[in-house]
Parts: structure tokens; C-alpha cells; sequence
């Protein structure tokens, strides 16, 4: 007991990337204290994308057993860890919307044509939503990945510019010039004013 109290001690002043390559060993507890750094960001982006508690906390489980099986792929050269880590939880976050979307969109071969409701408002509605945001994940996939980090995350996240450059590691000025690229693409790629003011982030400083 004494042992692995002094095993979480020492965890305690790794760094995120030394935690990672811990993981990468096997070592369970590093995936937990990983856990408690960077899950309530993580839960947060998540959250902040499907709007449900209980489909969050499926997307930070699933991220994080990501982590589990991926963290010897993890390159620290590349990205923070916790940006790496926050990185997989928004990518299951968005594979669980389509998932929905899907399962939404499946025949219910239950209701009868008697209890099914009319189709012609809200059905079209919820088709046009989805197929815009497709179309949004879409023109997203097609940027430069630190383009594409840098707006998810302010867009899913929330966060300011400012915000970014401290958690990426990175000069704000160079923050600036990714989110501006990379919204001058996505304004190319969508080609609808409406949807590039419903998507555009917060840009604040």
C-alpha cells in the first residue's frame, strides 16, 4: 500500500507526455492521473458537441481507452499530450453524432402509419441539419490538421485565442493566423454565407 502510494506521488509531478509513455507501458495508474489532468476538459468538449450527459461521458470513455490502446503512436514533437489526449475524445465525440444521426435516420418498423408523425416539417428539418453538418465535418476534415485543432477546438470548446495558445504551447499571434487560414478555407469549401456565419467560432482574444 505504502508502494503504490509513493508510485502516485511520483505521477504526480510527471509531466503529461511522461504519463503518456507510462500508459504506452501498461501502467494504469499513469492512465489515471491522465484521467483526472485532463478529463474534465475532454468531458467538456465533448459535451459541448452532443449536448447529452450520458452520450459525453461514453465519448471520454471511449477516448480514453483510445489513449490506452494508441499511446505508444504518441509523438510529444507533434502535439501536447493533453491536446493529443483532448484530440481523441473530440474525434469519438464527432464518430458518436454520425453514429446518432444514423440510428436516428433507420426506419422505425414499430410505429404504425396511424401513430408515425407528419414528415413534412420536422423531417426536413432534421435531413437539412444533418446534411449541413456533414458537409461542415466535411470542409473541417479538409484543412491542415493545426488549421482544423485550432478552430474545433475554439468552435466545440469554446475557447478564446488567447486560451489556445497557452494550451497548444504555441504564440498567440501563431493561434491568429491558423484560425484566419483556415476560416478563409472553410468559407471557400462551404460557399453559403448562412453556414459560414452559423459555424464561425468565437474569435475573441
Amino acid at each position: 500500500m505504502r508502494q503504490d502510494s509513493l508510485a502516485l506521488r511520483r505521477q504526480r509531478h510527471l509531466s503529461d507526455e511522461a504519463l503518456v509513455a507510462l500508459v504506452a507501458r501498461g501502467d494504469e495508474a499513469a492512465l489515471g492521473e491522465l484521467y483526472d489532468r485532463v478529463g474534465r476538459v475532454a468531458y467538456g468538449i465533448a459535451f459541448r458537441i452532443l449536448r447529452d450527459e450520458r452520450l459525453a461521458e461514453d465519448a471520454l470513455q471511449e477516448g480514453f481507452l483510445a489513449v490506452w490502446r494508441s499511446a505508444a503512436t504518441f509523438r510529444a514533437e507533434r502535439a501536447k499530450a493533453s491536446t493529443w489526449v483532448v484530440t481523441l475524445v473530440h474525434r469519438r465525440a464527432v464518430d458518436i453524432v454520425r453514429r446518432e444521426e444514423r440510428r436516428r435516420a433507420e426506419p422505425l418498423e414499430a410505429t404504425t402509419a396511424q401513430d408515425a408523425p407528419d414528415p413534412a416539417g420536422s423531417a426536413e428539418d432534421e435531413a437539412w441539419l444533418g446534411f449541413e453538418r456533414e458537409r461542415v465535418l466535411g470542409a473541417l476534415a479538409a484543412l491542415p490538421d493545426a488549421q482544423r485543432e485550432a478552430i474545433e477546438l475554439a468552435y466545440y470548446g469554446g475557447y478564446s485565442q488567447s486560451e489556445l495558445a497557452e494550451m497548444l504551447g504555441v504564440p498567440l499571434g501563431t493561434i491568429k493566423s491558423r484560425m484566419f487560414a483556415g476560416l478563409a478555407r472553410l468559407r471557400e469549401l462551404l460557399d453559403e454565407s448562412d453556414t459560414e456565419r452559423t459555424w464561425t467560432p468565437r474569435l475573441t482574444s
